[in-house]
């Protein structure tokens, strides 16, 4: 009675990749067997395949941000795959994601991306993000990634409109508080309207924007002698 169980024989890959075999990654298994018994050997049996030598592709690579895609809660992303994919094609990617500083690390962001992009959303305003990303082929997942550090941030908002008020020989331009979208406000510029009623120029002898008491204080003090020669 003939039994029915399979018989098999494991090959490592390594002793594949070597001499005599020398298979590159990516090639296909052929193999065929023949039976021997202390009567001889039989026929070779008929060839057949389905094993490829493959392995986890390189990490993937020029891991950078779509500046296009930012808003105050949105960073986009893209890279590219590394030029070895391990023998197969590149399934998918994964992003991991990380708030710099938490010890809680990284964790999966999203999974399954067929492209090498993706436009990570509902951010938190003014905390920096770590990202990293992983390719997988048929084999398994390649490393990660360098690292991409990024604030979740945008241009400000504008400010409200301002006021001016006349203190003894000096004009007070203040403006109220804004959204700064997760980055801290570095300067003003503050525009005065010439007396054509056309033409608004920057005010920048009186009133310094990058001054930390004009930060801090939403206001200038510009001296009406200023107002009342060109350009004004």
């Amino acid at each position: 009675m003939i039994s029915s169980q399979a018989t098999t024989c494991i090959i490592p890959v390594t002793a594949l990749k070597a001499a005599p075999f020398s298979l590159p990654w990516g090639s296909h298994v052929f193999a065929k067997v023949r039976a021997i018994n202390k009567y001889g050997s039989s026929a070779d049996s008929f060839e057949a395949n389905g094993a490829m030598i493959t392995t986890n592709p390189d990490r993937p690579i020029n891991l950078s941000e779509v500046y296009t895609s930012r808003t105050p809660t949105t960073i986009g992303l893209i890279w590219e795959p590394a030029a070895f994919t391990g023998g197969d094609v590149i399934i998918d990617y994964r992003v991991n994601i990380a708030v710099q500083g938490e010890s809680s690390g990284f964790q999966v962001l999203v999974s399954g991306l067929l492209t090498p992009k993706y436009t990570a959303t509902g951010l938190t305003s003014g905390i920096t993000y770590e990202f990293r990303v992983e390719s997988r082929n048929s084999y398994d997942y390649s490393a990660t990634s360098d690292v991409l550090t990024l604030l979740a941030a945008f241009k400000p908002e504008a400010p409200g409109a301002p006021t001016t008020t006349v203190i003894a020989n000096k004009v007070k331009v203040s403006w109220p508080n804004h959204l700064t979208n997760g980055s801290p406000i570095t300067g003003y510029k503050v525009y005065i309207l010439q007396h054509d009623k056309v033409t608004y120029t920057q005010e920048s002898v009186d009133c310094v924007g990058t001054d930390a008491s004009v930060i801090a204080n939403r206001e200038c003090l510009i001296k009406l002698d200023t107002l009342i020669v060109a350009p004004y």
